[in-house]
């Protein structure tokens, strides 16, 4: 955005007045704003420049109102800086048509106004707007063409801004960093790569630039080797290659990379951190997490917080989730949408459902945003509570918040955990009837898992030869799992034929198939199934479970019998499986009668464990 600013010199006539505008400046600088107005309405004489200095403190602290009632007085002195600061300022705010209606009012306009507006409708999509103004501009800088260039460019539209750089005056190297960075972004990389060669002097946000290109064009040995060459390298040289490397499965290079790196910030452990849950390594990353925290200089951020609950989620770590959000509670993030809805999340996927919705409920209304209302809804589906999900679900519309893509696949998936069947089909028909949400894979999963787990496998499967595209591994998946579950061995067939062609080596299609024909007593067609899994190398990881006593987790793992206390609790299920059959069950009271005897030999046994 186009920067402004009262004058360094002040050029107040009034000596008085120049002291007291030094001041003003100085205590808005500090963002000391009930100081500098105190000393604004103390002055006997004003002039524009203590005007606009204090219009601008407010701005500047992201106090537009404030600003504005300064503004509208009817003894405010104004002139073209005061104005385009109000403007700027109802930009940064994203209030876009109080921006254009002040911009349409000045009564004197600069290029720096100009600048300004144009970059307001870049950045709130409007680049056809900001095209048109750029257009009717009486005088322009190059601030303006390398404004509108970036916003074409960032908007797909290439082809124009490289029509705008070549009609250019003159250029700086913003100018040509703008298009190599535009030209890759679009896919472009050799066009860019020929630019940034022919750029006659570059800085290293230039080189960042054809980095980063590189890196989102999958192309990681030339990134690499540009990296290499990099005269100077900053923070974001650093970060981009990390990032880069994490975003194409190079964990390795990224952690070399990571771990040479003479200084880090908040950015550069974060993405490291994501790039281990990423490949599966939640417990490496919370480590890393721990590791951050000793670094005296690199404090979490929003974005940290977000990514190590995840990780949190991931391990239903309640503990080490409880510790994150004390952390979290000593922070100016702890009323962030984001870190609460992931709070509610992590919460929820370790069986804290109260505390989850409690949450929830704590935040005022007038805060909660759709990531929290998505994040409490998913919360309910993950419980299979189907009601609870719809009712949230019509709150949430009722308080006036719109449903998105991500509001669906919650609701969906909370209709086919709680086998809401007719509910879920009615809420799916009002998604497709919607028109403004793009139906996504993950809602025809929900909808094929739904009908699924309700034994309507043809209907399923007609839905699915319908749909306009070629169905992904997981629409299949859900399919196939509901075969299993009912024992349809002809669709089970069908299906199992098209998800190996979409994942051949997905062992788990195999497995599903192979239970099928067990369940069908086809024992022949089940072993061979199992062969041909064996003959392509092909094995699932064996299935884990973990639960934490007295601040211990134990872990298990099939068939492995390293616990020091294996040979206990072997007995302790085998006793358990066994007095479960003799569980007697009361069809009139609903009830399970179990033996006294047997809670009481199975409570001496948990003793033993603790």
């Amino acid at each position: 955005m186009s920067k402004f600013a009262v004058p360094k010199r002040d050029l107040s006539a009034n000596s008085n007045v120049a002291r007291s505008n030094w001041m003003i400046t100085k205590l808005c600088r500090e963002g000391r704003m009930g100081e500098a107005r105190q000393v604004f309405d103390g002055m006997c004489e004003r002039d524009v420049i203590t005007w606009t200095t204090v219009i601008t403190g407010y701005i500047k602290c992201a106090m537009v109102e404030e600003a504005r009632r300064l503004f509208d007085r009817v003894d405010s002195e104004k002139n073209v800086i005061t104005w385009t600061a109000l403007v700027s300022g109802y930009i940064r705010l994203n209030r876009i048509k109080e921006a254009e209606w002040l911009f349409y009012k000045m009564p004197v306009k600069n290029v720096v106004s100009w600048n300004t507006m144009i970059d307001g409708y870049a950045r709130n999509g409007k680049t056809d707007l900001a095209l048109d103004l750029f257009e009717r501009m009486p005088e322009r800088n190059v601030v303006s063409w390398n404004t509108i260039i970036t916003a074409l460019a960032q908007c797909g539209r290439i082809d124009e801004a490289k029509r705008l750089f070549e009609g250019m005056p003159e250029r700086d190297v913003i100018s040509w960093t703008a298009m190599v960075a535009g030209l890759s972004r679009n896919g472009r990389i050799d066009e860019a790569r020929v630019l940034f060669d022919r750029m006659p002097g570059r800085n290293v946000v230039s080189w960042n630039a054809m980095i980063t290109g590189y890196a989102q064009n999958n192309m990681l040995d030339e990134a690499s080797l540009l990296f290499e060459r990099m005269p100077v390298r900053d923070m974001p040289s650093w970060n981009t290659m990390i990032t880069g490397f994490i975003q194409n499965g190079e964990l390795s290079r990224a952690w070399k990379l990571f771990n040479e790196m003479p200084q880090k910030n908040v950015i550069s452990w974060t993405a490291i951190i994501t790039g281990y849950i990423q490949d599966g390594q939640s417990e490496e990353a919370l480590k890393i997490f721990s590791e951050m925290l000793l670094a005296i200089e690199v404090k979490p951020n929003q974005g940290t917080f977000v990514t190590v609950l995840g990780a949190c989620s991931d391990l239903a770590g309640l503990r080490e989730g409880q510790q994150v959000h004390q952390m979290i509670s000593k922070t100016a993030y702890q009323d962030c949408a984001f870190v609460v809805s992931a709070l509610i999340n992590t919460y929820s996927k370790c069986g804290e459902l109260g505390i989850a919705r409690k949450m929830f409920d704590d935040g005022l209304t007038s805060h909660r945003d759709l990531v929290s209302w998505n994040g409490m809804i998913a919360a309910y589906g993950h419980h299979g509570c189907g009601r609870e999900a719809i009712k949230l679900f019509n709150e949430m519309r009722e308080f006036g918040v719109l449903p998105n893509d991500v509001t669906y696949v919650g609701l969906l998936s909370a209709c086919s955990h709680a086998g809401l069947v007719e509910e879920g089909l009615k809420y799916f028909d009002e998604l497709v009837r919607d028109g403004s949400i793009t139906v996504r894979e993950d809602h025809y999963t929900c909808l094929v898992d739904l009908c699924g787990r309700a034994g309507r496998l043809n209907e399923a499967f007609d839905f699915i030869k319908r749909l306009g595209t070629k169905p992904s591994a997981s629409v299949w998946g859900a399919l196939l799992a509901g075969c299993n579950v009912h024992g349809d061995l002809n669709i089970g067939k069908l299906v199992a034929k098209e998800l190996s062609e979409v994942e051949p080596k997905n062992a788990g299609t195999y497995l599903l198939l192979s239970n099928i024909y067990a369940s069908a007593g086809k024992w022949r067609e089940a072993a061979k199934v199992r062969l041909k899994m064996k003959d392509n190398l092909l094995k699932k990881p064996p299935g884990c479970s973990w639960i934490e006593i007295g601040k211990r987790v134990h872990v298990f793992v099939v068939g492995d019998k390293s616990h020091h206390q294996s040979e206990l609790i072997c007995s302790v299920l085998c006793d358990l499986h066994a007095k479960m059959k003799k569980v007697l069950y009361v069809p009139n009271d609903n009830d399970l009668i179990v033996d006294e005897e047997f809670l009481e030999t199975q409570e001496l046994n948990w003793q033993k464990l603790r």
